[in-house]
């Protein structure tokens, strides 16, 4: 699958995020912000998926 540059833009910001609350929730384990930051992480990935599904949709560039 090719993708434009905005697509690869989009996908290295939600993984840096998610890096970020993942190295979180392994700092704090056993502590509830530790746990919020894994749920969080799994809601964001979800939203990447879904902005990313829908950018190729709409991109002429990616196919």
């Amino acid at each position: 699958m090719k993708t434009c540059h905005q697509f690869d833009t989009v996908r290295a910001e939600y993984e840096r995020e998610i890096g970020f609350m993942l190295a979180h929730s392994k700092r704090h384990e056993g502590r509830p912000a530790a746990k919020s930051s894994a749920k969080q992480a799994a809601s964001t990935k979800q939203r990447m998926a879904r902005a990313l599904s829908s950018h190729v949709g709409r991109c002429p560039e990616c196919d």
